[in-house]
């Protein structure tokens, strides 16, 4: 297993499926918007960090939340772990605010704190819990640590793209052809990308087949 991680042709395979799913992800919600929603959240974690910090400089060993891996953690694992987190987190968020579903109830940001929380349990002895790229960031920024950064940027982009395809295309597949999403990149939600909170005909019920 060691011994695949020097390997070229592995890190040029990690690489190629990595920029497939970001692709594809940059497909679901338009090119302009990923880029101005991760520009936005990157500002905002380092403003962020940087008032933190100020507000408790006084406190010695300070981390600001930095994420890194735990005394016995590898880069592969850490990498598997932030992936995981950020699937189930991801698969959440799309579940619980789908419009197309009719069988949605309860509270929906109960559940999806319900499911941070769980990658918390899950990450956070071994990680920190990165699960948002951005929040590692300004961390990251502010204390000028990037010491095995790419695995917070890496894994959460990998889980996030795993669960958009796991969820479009199994758990609730859409009726649209590739042509609608690809127009997408350029106008944003179109059809049932974006359907009117009435129109109930087009919902559907995630529920075994």
């Amino acid at each position: 297993m060691a011994s695949e991680f020097k390997k070229k042709l592995f890190w040029r395979a990690v690489v190629a499926e990595f920029l497939a799913m970001i692709l594809f992800v940059f497909i679901s919600i338009g090119i302009l918007r990923a880029i101005l929603y991760i520009v936005a959240q990157c500002v905002g974690a380092i403003v962020a960090a940087a008032i933190l910090s100020g507000i408790t400089s006084s406190l010695s060993n300070n981390s600001l939340g930095l994420n890194g891996l735990a005394p016995g953690v590898n880069p592969g694992q850490g990498l598997g772990i932030e992936i995981i987190g950020t699937l189930q987190l991801v698969l959440c968020v799309l579940a619980t605010t789908d419009r197309r579903r009719r069988d949605l109830g309860g509270s929906g940001p109960l559940a999806i704190g319900l499911s941070v929380a769980l990658g918390h349990l899950l990450a956070i002895d071994y990680t920190g819990c990165g699960i948002n790229p951005a929040r590692s960031f300004g961390s990251a920024v502010i204390t000028g640590n990037f010491i095995n950064h790419w695995i917070f940027w890496v894994g959460p982009f990998i889980g996030g793209a795993l669960a958009v395809l796991i969820y479009d295309f199994i758990l609730a597949p859409r009726n649209s052809d590739l042509t609608d999403r690809v127009k997408v990149w350029t106008s944003g939600h179109v059809e049932e990308y974006d359907l009117d909170v009435d129109d109930i005909n087009s919902r559907v019920e995630m529920k075994p087949k």
